[in-house]
């Protein structure tokens, strides 16, 4: 077992299963290294606090490690070559830590809170686990940050997207459950009902009413590439906007418990021209 195996502990996913597009050619193709490099960084630490078989105080033990490359307090370590290379490249690009700390903070949390008890709290948690990866990529292209607004919006509505894709296999493998409490019981649902074959009738109001805070958020997204200087990140965040719009409409017509919920390729070559064309017209 080497060093990186000792730390990190691959899932197996890579770009291609993201409902975004990493690092396409809609970028420079002098920043694209840059985003594979914070791809390859935050899919290391996001591993690590998905893995069913680590405990808690292992999953934070290895989430502080990899904040010790990050600042440079830890330099040496071949463990945590990601991190030196997110160090190196965040040097090069002189954009700040702060997003991949953040990242860490939210998978620290991951570790130990398994519930959330309103969409506020979720969206705090969305704020630390999904807003980074805007903000860096804005700062990547020397945008201004009052684009982080719109940009916020857009990785938060991803997130919970994600959340809802995923609801049955989080609780079932890391009893995580990301939907409101208050809303669960408002309905008449429990997170038990996660385990079951099909959406329950009050589990389904839940699912509809994190779609509705999803447009909610979409509303503001949408907003983003009008507000940025560079053209093409424009098109692949009007891309990426169009995602999940898409997604969200597949949500509100299937049932992620009965079916994992994802786009065709025909889908997303769809969603691709019409976010391309909404900036080129």
């Amino acid at each position: 077992m080497t060093a990186i195996d000792s730390v990190e502990t691959p899932s197996g996913k890579g770009a291609g299963d993201e409902n975004f597009p990493v690092g396409s050619w809609l970028l420079p193709a002098k920043l694209r290294p840059h985003v594979a490099v914070f791809y390859a960084y935050a899919r290391a630490i996001d591993d690590i606090a998905d893995n069913p078989a680590l405990a808690p105080e292992d999953k934070i033990s290895r989430l502080e490690g990899f904040s010790r490359a990050i600042s440079g307090a830890e330099i040496q370590d071949p463990a945590y070559e990601k991190a030196h290379r997110m160090r190196a490249s965040l040097g090069r690009t002189h954009i700040p830590t702060t997003h991949c700390t953040d990242l860490i903070a939210a998978f620290k949390q991951d570790a130990t809170k398994l519930r959330y008890r309103d969409w506020q709290e979720l969206m705090q948690y969305c704020d630390r686990s999904a807003s980074p990866v805007g903000r860096y990529l804005l700062d990547l292209h020397g945008e201004s940050k009052s684009g982080y607004v719109e940009s916020d919006a857009l990785c938060n509505a991803l997130q919970v997207l994600n959340h809802l894709q995923d609801c049955k296999v989080d609780y079932l493998q890391l009893n995580r459950v990301y939907l409101p409490e208050t809303w669960l019981e408002e309905a008449g649902s429990s997170v038990e009902d996660l385990a079951a074959p099909a959406a329950s009738p009050g589990l389904r109001r839940v699912i509809d009413r994190c779609l509705d805070g999803v447009e909610e958020l979409l509303v503001s997204a949408r907003r983003l590439p009008a507000v940025l200087g560079s053209r093409f990140l424009a098109m692949e965040t009007a891309v990426i906007v169009a995602i999940a719009e898409r997604l969200a409409q597949q949500l509100r017509h299937r049932d992620p418990l009965a079916e994992r919920v994802v786009l065709s390729k025909a889908a997303y070559l769809s969603c691709f021209l019409k976010g391309v064309a909404r900036v080129l017209l």
